[in-house]
């Protein structure tokens, strides 16, 4: 059972989390809702598609990108979580690696926080054990601005489980309950094309780790490589990764194409007599 909050998720079908940046510069829809209205304008078409957590950034983690300050995405995304927690029920996850921020968000009741760094900003574990939100501990090497700077691995598959295991360790000798934490890879943060592919052909491996499992592959570059760069591909490439990283183990999927994954997962539960 997940616990995000005051909502649970028994896991026996995969979530789909859908991806809101309000923020001038992520690498797929970037500027696209920094305007409130259509913030929620596309949060409301998320629900309506079935989205089961909207996952919300102020902060492009993009190959290259400068940070912000605390008090810039705040600025960005506190409108949003006010608007969209009024008029609906939907699970909100942060997606957000600031102490600060994480405090005021989880103030204004969101469900879950999303941090690509797994928690090693100072003060970032403390504040999740005050509160009852779950928590995604990501895989990165590096930062957002310089990891995809050659980055290097003996063992890619082993390196990152062993970071995640150990994070996770730290997390529960904290006294965080372990029905609050989910793991991801991070497909793209610090890796490289063939490290990608390495992660993605042994993604069951993640399955020891014994947590629920959250991958993010949508319109990722690698996936479009795969396709030899065609843009207008990325959809149906981000769809068969989804699936595939459903059957290899993974409890939620980060996406930009909630109603296409909803239906894309729905045709595997259906063929695997899971529906």
């Amino acid at each position: 059972m997940l616990k995000l909050q005051q909502h649970s998720f028994d896991l026996k079908r995969p979530l789909v989390m859908g991806i809101l940046n309000i923020t001038p510069d992520s690498f797929s829809d970037g500027g696209n809702y920094l305007d409130l209205n259509q913030a929620i304008i596309r949060a409301e078409k998320m629900i309506e598609e079935g989205v089961d957590i909207i996952d919300v950034g102020g902060e492009s983690t993009r190959p290259g990108s400068d940070p912000v300050s605390s008090d810039e995405e705040l600025k960005r995304i506190t409108p949003f979580i006010k608007a969209i927690t009024k008029n609906s029920n939907i699970p909100i996850s942060v997606d957000t690696y600031k102490p600060q921020v994480m405090e005021e968000v989880i103030d204004m009741g969101i469900a879950m926080i999303n941090d690509i760094y797994a928690l090693q900003q100072p003060g970032a574990i403390d504040v999740i054990k005050k509160s009852k939100v779950g928590v995604c501990l990501m895989h990165m090497q590096g930062t957002p601005k310089t990891m995809q700077i050659n980055p290097i691995y003996k063992d890619v598959v082993s390196e990152v489980k062993l970071f995640l295991e150990d994070r996770v360790s730290l997390l529960l000798k904290e006294g965080v309950d372990i029905s609050r934490v989910i793991v991801d890879p991070g497909f793209g943060f610090g890796k490289t094309f063939e490290h990608n592919m390495t992660l993605l052909r042994n993604l069951e491996s993640f399955q020891s780790l014994k947590l629920p499992m959250l991958v993010g592959l949508s319109r990722k570059s690698f996936i479009r490589k795969i396709l030899d760069g065609k843009h207008d591909d990325h959809l149906s490439g981000s769809l068969s990764a989804a699936v595939l990283s459903i059957s290899k183990g993974a409890k939620i999927v980060r996406v930009h194409d909630v109603k296409e994954t909803k239906s894309g997962l729905k045709i595997m539960q259906v063929i695997q007599g899971n529906s």
